[in-house]
């Protein structure tokens, strides 16, 4: 792996947008590195911690990226980035030519190449960059990170993603990233449902659950979800790293791209499906691992 020195190239201003479970300790990593920072969030006082340390605050998107060469951003769903991009006060109405945005969200990679297609009409260039890794990889800075965009674009900000990031991968033109980060969130959750149908068939069969995840972990069937996720279950800990209505909004994404492709996912569906039941039982804000309380509901326990 090339070594990335953290200020090479550094731009004089950066700004970021969105400090929330993933924003905010991505956005400590930069700012420890030495770099400038704007920072704007909906909600101000989650930015404190950072302001204490030097950054700087704006009162928009458009503000915060008027003077900034690279602008992060890292919120919810497609409308929101459509918003902080083009928005009333979105960073389009300050973007200048040379200026590079990156956008760390999952969204429609649909959607993600016409904010792209009308930024560039400002000379300012879009990266897709979605993140895998969760709020503990964003605070170890271990996030796997797809990008989609112009390959000089990418080059120029990789050292900044190696800040944040272990795993920095150009995936192609604009949109690669997010359809990366679909393909990531199929194995994600096939492998969770995996799972906890696993632990909920030892259980039954009387194994020690506990057990049975040493003796499989190692091998063949080991994974992350196994290792981390199998767990958890079992202790009923079913606090979020990465919550069930997050995960829904991201299985919406990849069913849609998927009828656009005319690609059959059978196994998605059906997950899909499972963690809505999750939802309707009141349990959007439980962390992913908790789809191991609907199958524990199905085998009557």
């Amino acid at each position: 792996m090339t070594r990335y020195h953290p200020l090479m190239h550094a731009p004089k201003s950066i700004a970021f947008i969105g400090l929330g479970i993933m924003g905010l300790p991505m956005t400590g990593h930069l700012l420890k590195a030495g770099h400038k920072l704007i920072l704007h969030s909906r909600t101000k006082s989650k930015a404190q911690p950072l302001l204490d340390q030097g950054a700087a605050w704006a009162n928009s998107p458009a503000e915060a990226a008027e003077a900034a060469e690279v602008t992060f951003i890292c919120v919810t769903d497609t409308p929101d980035v459509r918003a902080v991009l083009l928005g009333n006060q979105g960073v389009i109405h300050s973007a200048f030519p040379g200026q590079i945005i990156i956008d760390h969200s999952t969204i429609s990679p649909t959607a993600t190449r016409e904010m792209a297609a009308a930024l560039a009409e400002k000379g300012a260039t879009l990266l897709d960059a979605p993140v895998s890794g969760g709020d503990l990889g964003a605070r170890n800075a271990t996030l796997s990170i797809m990008v989609g965009g112009p390959a000089p674009a990418f080059q120029t900000v990789e050292p900044l993603l190696h800040l944040m990031g272990k795993t920095i991968t150009h995936c192609g033109p604009v949109g690669s990233g997010q359809l990366t980060k679909l393909v990531n969130q199929i194995l994600v959750s096939i492998t969770n449902l995996a799972v906890c149908e696993a632990l909920s068939f030892a259980r039954s069969s009387g194994l020690d659950p506990e057990k049975t995840i040493t003796a499989l972990a190692g091998g063949a069937a080991g994974s992350w979800q196994l290792q981390n996720l199998g767990p958890k279950m079992l202790k009923a800990d079913f606090a979020p790293g990465f919550t069930i209505d997050l995960q829904q909004k991201d299985l919406r994404l990849v069913l849609e791209a998927a009828v656009q492709a005319k690609t059959p996912l059978p196994a998605l569906s059906l997950v899909h499906q499972l963690f809505t039941s999750a939802q309707s039982t009141g349990g959007g804000h439980d962390g992913t691992q908790a789809l191991f309380k609907v199958l524990e509901r199905l085998a009557g326990r």
